[in-house]
């Protein structure tokens, strides 16, 4: 049975709650427009998997402590920049089922609010001395814009194999999670091979959840009971369809990706090559491979003695890759 979020907050549920509290003065600001805004952006908060991991990470490895809400802190200011700049980038009115920022205040405020919270994570770093958890996230951050465009430059040629692809998702997602956990370990006072190895365990993790996510796309949406198909609306090559092509042959190839390239807004083009995608075998090719680095990741979990802590993570390992949406 897939563990509840509740269920795993269990052991620091008490540092999510001053957590949200620190976090929202984290965000405040003298201008009544940027005030408002934040305050926005503070109700519309996700599961909160980040802060989670940042928590239980430290917990796992010492104690939670000031500089481990200031990581959690720091994570959440520049992710939800690098969202805010994301839906900019690609147009977007909707986030999380709430209108997007630059839906209600248009671009040039949205970019400028997703600088400042850039400007608020730095600053909260470089006043306490936390270099070494900025460093962590600033490499996390470079990763991620590097993921973004690469999977732009290859969505043109749609020339991806499958070692891109795993390459973009590390970069893309994996390396965000992996910097919770490497933050987490860090702010505890864990040594430089504890942090290490608590990244690779945020890595592979957050492939394992790229994966899920990836898999949702050839699930059937709640709306229609259709597969949703979005990926291939946007010219996304995952892992399903990458396992579709090196099974195909050369004639099948152009044809699969003349349909993605051309045709993606046609309902029923799409829609046949959801359904070939998993007469061929893709869906359960990339459960079987998302399964691989769970275990692994659940691997280097266990080398920490057992706890609580280290329990509740090894269940948010579990509901990343058995979660609904």
């Amino acid at each position: 049975m897939t563990p509840s979020l509740n269920e795993i907050k269990a052991p620091v549920g008490e540092h999510i709650a001053e957590f949200e509290k620190r976090f929202r003065n984290s965000m405040r600001s003298n201008v009544p427009l940027l005030d408002r805004i934040t305050t926005y952006l503070v109700k519309r908060k996700g599961k909160q998997i980040r802060p989670l991991f940042v928590f239980l990470t430290a917990q796992v490895c010492g104690a939670v402590n000031d500089a481990t809400y200031r990581a959690a802190s720091l994570i959440e200011l520049l992710h939800t920049a690098t969202l805010i700049h994301d839906d900019v980038v690609d147009d977007s009115n909707e986030r999380r089922g709430f209108f997007s920022l630059n839906a209600l205040w248009k671009n040039k405020i949205s970019v400028l609010v997703g600088d400042y919270l850039l400007s608020k994570g730095l600053l909260l770093s470089l006043d306490n001395n936390d270099y070494e958890l900025l460093r962590i996230v600033s490499d996390a951050t470079r990763e991620m814009s590097e993921g973004e465009l690469l999977q732009i430059e290859k969505a043109r040629r749609l020339d991806i194999s499958e070692d891109i692809y795993f390459e973009i998702i590390r970069k893309k997602t994996a390396s965000l999670i992996a910097s919770c956990c490497a933050c987490g370990a860090a702010s505890s006072g864990a040594d430089a091979d504890t942090v290490k190895k608590l990244h690779l365990f945020g890595e592979l993790t957050g492939i394992a959840f790229q994966i899920k996510d990836d898999l949702f796309d050839y699930s059937k949406s709640f709306d229609t009971g259709k597969p949703n198909g979005i990926d291939i609306k946007e010219k996304k090559m995952t892992l399903p369809l990458i396992y579709l092509l090196n099974n195909s042959t050369w004639l099948e190839k152009r044809r699969i990706i003349n349909v993605v390239k051309n045709n993606n807004d046609n309902p029923r083009k799409v829609a046949a090559l959801i359904q070939q995608v998993k007469e061929t075998g893709g869906i359960a090719y990339a459960e079987e491979r998302m399964l691989a680095y769970r275990e692994q990741a659940l691997d280097i979990l266990r080398e920490f003695k057992e706890s609580p802590a280290r329990e509740s993570l090894e269940k948010l390992v579990v509901f990343t890759t058995e979660r609904k949406s």
